[in-house]
């Protein structure tokens, strides 16, 4: 692909930059230009974050990823309209043939990236090891744990990601064998105690999947899950479309976990107008900005990872943080060095947005614009 240059704030790892960003053969070869504030990377004009990575991705554009066929494409251009450059497939709790039959369909979007789509890396597995009494919208398949299942799944497509309840029988003796076998294991859909998560983080789990939502209420004796993410986790994903989440409690969650990162778990609704959706076997409604199922149980969301960054910003984050938190941090806690940040020798993955309005102008993945 030809040589290009994107002009504009660039937010590089030190702060932002009025410059240029140079991309050849898909990554960044030069970033320079003349250290400014971030009021004046707002000022007008354009800035230029590293894209989006969006570790919770259930479905977009009218598809979903347990749809099989061609839905994780549909979902990954859908998004990548909206500044996702890179994203994890994110399954649903299902009977095994469903689950199995989702990821051979995606399989080899995981090794060639669709025109116009975000770059998948790979699946967040996110049930069915989870708690039948915390199911959220998620239905009524949860199942006992099994390495040999996890692992033959893992090598239909690359298993990124896994949620699972601590407190299920079996599934704190399997964490330490997930993490040696190259998974992130997150703790979510759970009514662990305190201690029970703790005891999780201690066996290897390192993240919370979308923190308040699918567990316990935090209480001052009981503090359960929410409780030992706040005294103890370096990471965790949370929704912030301001209707899964009060932004005050994002606030406080802000000040507890340094790595909190923004997720979308998006369902087929995004990007679509009201109406019926499914997510995986359930029908969900969207209506009035959100998604629920019949009973009024939100299931999932409308969220785009552009509009994560307008509410983060919204309840007070800075842009650079903002940003951070939607694209830095994820990269790093999948493992990631050259995605998430705009440097030399990284993946040329960024989007470009209107500093006053902070809508999408352009969005390009690995060096290809869409």
């Amino acid at each position: 692909m030809p040589a290009m240059i994107v002009r504009g704030h660039v937010l590089t790892p030190a702060g932002f930059v009025d410059g240029t960003v140079a991309i050849d053969g898909g990554r960044i070869t030069a970033v320079e230009g003349r250290a400014i504030s971030d009021d004046a990377a707002r000022a007008g004009g354009l800035v230029v974050l590293p894209g989006f990575i969006d570790l919770h991705v259930h479905g977009g554009g009218g598809a979903d990823t347990m749809d099989a066929g061609d839905a994780v494409a549909t979902l990954a251009r859908l998004h990548a309209a909206h500044g996702t450059t890179a994203l994890l497939a994110t399954t649903m709790t299902a009977p095994m043939s469903d689950i199995e039959s989702a990821l051979r369909a995606l399989a080899p979007q995981c090794g060639r990236r669709a025109p116009g789509a975000a770059r998948v890396l790979g699946v967040h597995l996110e049930g069915p090891y989870i708690s039948a009494a915390r199911l959220g919208a998620q239905p009524p398949f949860a199942r006992p744990p099994s390495l040999e299942e996890i692992l033959a799944l893992h090598a239909i497509a690359p298993v990124k990601l896994i949620t699972v309840a601590p407190e299920v029988a079996g599934n704190l003796a399997l964490i330490p064998k997930l993490v040696a076998a190259g998974m992130r294991v997150q703790i979510g859909h759970s009514d662990a105690s305190y201690e029970q998560a703790v005891q999780a983080l201690d066996a290897g789990a390192s993240s919370f999947t979308h923190l308040f939502n699918a567990t316990g209420p935090w209480h001052h004796r009981a503090p359960g899950v929410v409780g030992a993410a706040f005294a103890h986790a370096q990471q965790a994903e949370i929704i912030p479309d301001l209707l899964h989440v009060h932004p005050g409690a994002i606030r406080a969650a802000l000040r507890a976990v340094p790595g909190l990162f923004g997720v979308t778990d998006a369902t087929a609704a995004a990007g679509m107008p009201d109406g019926d959706y499914r997510l995986g076997r359930q029908t969900v409604t969207k209506c009035l900005g959100g998604v629920r199922l019949a009973d009024g149980t939100l299931a999932g969301s409308t969220l785009t990872m552009d509009q994560a960054l307008r509410n983060l910003v919204e309840i007070g984050l800075s842009l650079r943080e903002a940003s951070v938190r939607l694209s830095g941090y994820p990269a790093r806690y999948l493992g990631f060095t050259d995605r998430g940040r705009l440097a030399v020798g990284a993946m040329a993955d960024l989007v470009v947005l209107d500093a006053a309005t902070l809508q999408v102008t352009q969005v390009m993945v690995e060096g290809c614009s869409l």
